[in-house]
C-alpha cells in the first residue's frame, strides 16, 4: 500500500482508516484514531490470549518490535526498550542518572508537562533546573540552546516538536553541539516519531508513546538509551524481567539485565505491543520520508488559506527543517472554544490548546491519509 493509492482510492482509504467514513479527523497531535490494521492486530492478540497463546506471542513479537523501532530511530535494536507512556520513560532518565549538587539541567517550561515535571522534581535533589528563555512560543533554535548552557550543565531535555506552535527542533544540530561539550541530550519525540525522520545519532535518550502520529495505542511506546549509557542509567523500578533471576529464583544481589531489557521491569503490555508493532510497520510501509513530505505539503496550503480567512498562524514561515504537521491559529476577536465545539458538531475533529497567558488556539494536525478535499472543507467552515 502506497501513499498515492490511499489518497486516490476512497474505498481503500476508508477501509484502512475507518474514522474517515464519518469524520474529518485532524487531531493526530493529540490521541489518534486507530487504523484498521492496528486495531485488528490488538484484537488478534487478545483473541490469542484466550487460546493460551500470550507467552508465545511475547517470544515472537518483542524482537520484531525492537527491530521496527530501531529502523525508525536508526539505531541498534538492543537500544530500544518497549516502555509505554512518554512520561514514564522520561522519568526513568530523570530518576536514573546521578546528578551532583550544583549541576544544572536546561528545559523549556512551556513544553508539554510530560517533559517538564520529571525534571522539575530534580530540584529536591539539589539540581538547578534552568528554564529556557526564548522569544516566541515553542520556537527553540539551536542558538538559543547554545547560549543558555554552561560548564555545569549536565543535561538538556527538549521536545522534538512543540505541541502548540508546531516548531520542529533541529535536534541533530543541537545534539552535535551538546555532545562536543559532554552534555547529555534527552528528546521527547512523541510529536515526530513515525512522521519525520528522527535519527538518534546525536541523541542520548529518547521517549515516545505511539498514540499520536505513529497511529498506535495509548501506553505503548519506545524508549531509546544510547548503548554506552545503558550501564550508567539505573531505572527506579525493579521486577522479574529487568533484574537477573535464573529459573525465576530471586538472588541475594540485585543485578540488572543488560541491553534494552534493563528498562522493562515486568511483563509487557501485550495487546498494546501488538498495536505498536502494527503501527510501526505501517509507517515503515508508507515510508517516513514520504509521510513527512505529505505533511509539509498540506501545511504549506493550510497556512496561507487560514491567513486569508483572517487568522494568525503560529510559526507561519519556518525553515523547512523546522516545519511540521501541526498548524495552530487564533483570532483575538473569536471565541475559539465555541468555534472548536462547532467544528466537532460538524464532524471535524481538531484540538483546542491554551498557552500560559490564557490565549486559546485551534490546532489542526492532519495526517497523510487526510485528503485535500477534507482540508478545503475545514477552511470553508472556518
Amino acid at each position: 500500500m502506497t501513499l498515492s493509492e490511499i489518497l486516490s482510492n476512497e474505498e481503500l482509504r476508508q477501509h484502512e482508516f475507518p474514522v474517515a467514513k464519518n469524520k474529518i479527523f485532524l487531531a493526530h497531535g493529540g490521541v489518534c484514531a486507530l487504523p484498521r490494521r492496528v486495531a485488528q492486530a490488538m484484537a488478534d492478540c487478545a483473541h490469542g490470549g484466550t487460546l493460551g497463546d500470550q507467552e508465545a506471542f511475547v517470544m515472537r513479537k518483542i524482537a520484531d518490535a525492537r527491530k521496527a523501532g530501531a529502523k525508525l530511530l536508526s539505531c541498534s535494536p538492543d537500544e530500544v526498550s518497549l516502555v509505554g507512556p512518554t512520561s514514564l520513560a522520561l522519568s526513568f532518565v530523570a530518576a536514573g542518572l546521578n546528578f551532583r549538587k550544583g549541576q544544572n539541567i536546561l528545559i523549556y517550561h512551556d513544553d508539554y508537562p510530560s517533559n517538564v515535571y520529571p525534571w522539575m522534581a530534580l530540584a529536591e535533589k539539589g539540581v538547578k533546573v534552568r528554564l529556557m528563555n526564548i522569544r516566541h512560543l515553542g520556537v527553540i533554535r539551536a542558538v538559543d540552546v547554545m547560549g543558555q548552557v554552561d560548564e555545569d550543565t549536565k543535561l538538556v531535555a527538549l521536545a522534538s516538536n512543540h505541541f502548540i506552535s508546531g516548531y520542529r527542533l533541529d535536534h541533530d544540530a543541537i545534539g552535535k553541539f551538546l555532545r562536543e561539550r559532554g552534555i547529555l541530550f534527552c528528546l521527547d519525540a512523541i510529536q515526530t516519531l513515525g512522521v519525520f525522520p528522527t535519527d538518534v545519532a546525536n541523541v542520548d535518550f529518547l521517549a515516545a508513546d505511539s498514540h499520536k502520529w505513529l497511529l498506535g495505542p495509548c501506553g505503548a511506546g519506545l524508549f531509546y538509551v544510547k548503548k554506552d549509557l545503558q550501564e550508567k542509567l539505573n531505572p527506579p523500578v525493579y521486577g522479574w524481567h529487568n533484574v537477573r533471576n535464573p529459573n525465576f529464583v530471586a538472588q541475594e544481589k540485585i543485578e540488572f539485565r543488560g541491553g534494552a531489557a534493563k528498562f522493562e521491569a515486568g511483563t509487557h503490555n501485550l495487546v498494546g505491543l501488538a498495536g505498536l508493532l502494527a503501527a510501526m510497520e505501517l509507517a515503515l510501509e508508507i515510508g517516513v520520508e514520504n509521510i513527512a513530505a505529505e505533511l509539509l505539503r498540506k501545511r504549506a496550503w493550510l497556512v496561507p488559506a487560514l491567513q486569508a480567512k483572517g487568522y494568525t498562524v503560529l510559526n507561519a514561515e519556518p525553515k523547512p527543517v523546522n516545519a511540521s504537521g501541526i498548524t495552530s491559529f487564533f483570532a483575538p476577536e473569536k471565541n475559539l472554544a465555541e468555534l472548536n465545539q462547532k467544528l466537532s458538531e460538524a464532524g471535524i475533529v481538531a484540538s483546542l490548546r491554551t498557552d500560559r497567558k490564557g490565549q486559546n488556539y485551534i490546532r489542526l494536525s492532519p495526517h497523510f491519509y487526510n485528503t485535500d478535499a477534507e482540508l478545503h472543507r475545514v477552511v470553508e467552515f472556518l
